[in-house]
């Protein structure tokens, strides 16, 4: 099964340490890291890390997407390079080694214009797929029903579009583009009903939206927590594994890397569920942007499987 991932709004992240973050103070920096990312660019290098193939289709300019583009050919990983005029933007992490916490600094990135969406838009034409992930912010200037188009030539080639955003571009999607899986995290959840949730009301959200036809299956990450999937028939709830966190950067993409390459290959829903919640804690165990290591995630899915049957902790 062959899979495509979509990055509009791909970025350069820079991961770096400092013993103390100050305002107004020169920050001495430390251990700096390059990785090319963006939703859709961590998404297929989960699913190469895990075996499987991607090929990686996105939107990059300026010294940064040349710098993207080496990046991502030195995985390997096949990819198609949309040319445009803004500069590909770079992403910074500041580990604060005092405290222990994590300071994201994440620019908007370049827009785009209508005819540099026309090329990424031909591009998708010409690839073929049976799995299409859009995965990532949607950039400035560009329509609010752009991943609908995606969607569309998506359905034109019998694949299933897998849809994984926020703001205006889940909201412009939704409802408009025939999407087979719909990843939102707890709060994207909640920024889309309008409300606080518990895990009572996110399945009813979840249940909400597979009945109205916007996706055939939801699942909703929420972090330590674990994973909610909802589709017509199924409802799983099952948690994460305990781990001790180092980052948990990329680990959204992580799970959903894990969950599309396992629902390519034929498996079960709550298997895709599983090998999803095991890639996005094994992402947490690695400093930085780093992403998921295989050995750990077949360590950690062995894991889940163990205590799902010995406990039913999915439950349906």
């Amino acid at each position: 099964m062959s899979i495509v991932t979509l990055s509009l709004n791909p970025t350069i992240d820079l991961a770096t340490e400092a013993d103390l973050v100050r305002p107004t103070h020169k920050i001495r920096t430390e251990n700096e890291t390059y990785d090319p990312g963006g939703g859709g660019v961590n998404v297929a290098r989960v699913i190469t890390e895990l075996g499987g193939r991607a090929t990686a289709l996105c939107a990059a300019g300026g010294f940064t997407g040349m710098m993207l583009d080496d990046l991502l050919g030195a995985i390997p990983i096949p990819r198609v390079v949309v040319p445009i005029a803004g500069m590909t933007r770079i992403s910074l992490m500041v580990y604060e080694r005092r405290s222990g916490n994590e300071y994201r600094f994440t620019p908007s990135g370049p827009a785009l214009s209508e005819s540099e969406i026309d090329a990424c838009l031909a591009a998708a034409r010409e690839m073929d797929c049976t799995y299409f992930v859009a995965s990532g912010s949607v950039p400035h200037g560009v329509a609010d029903n752009v991943l609908v188009r995606f969607a569309e030539i998506a359905a034109e080639k019998g694949a299933r579009f897998v849809l994984d955003t926020s703001g205006v571009g889940l909201r412009g999607a939704l409802g408009r583009a025939p999407v087979y899986l719909v990843k939102p995290s707890f709060g994207e959840l909640e920024t889309l009903t309008g409300r606080h949730l518990d895990d009572e009301s996110a399945r009813d959200a979840a249940r909400g939206l597979v009945a109205s036809g916007a996706a055939e299956i939801v699942t909703v990450t929420m972090g330590a927590a674990g994973a909610l999937l909802v589709t017509r028939d199924t409802v799983l709830r099952m948690w994460s594994p305990k781990i001790k966190t180092r980052s948990a950067v990329g680990a959204g993409d992580s799970f959903l890397g894990a969950m599309t390459l396992a629902l390519s290959e034929g498996r079960t829903i709550e298997d895709a569920l599983m090998f999803g919640i095991a890639a996005g804690a094994a992402t947490c165990l690695t400093p930085g942007t780093g992403l998921c290591a295989r050995a750990d995630v077949k360590r950690l899915y062995a894991d889940l499987r163990k205590a799902t049957s010995d406990d039913g902790r999915a439950a349906s």
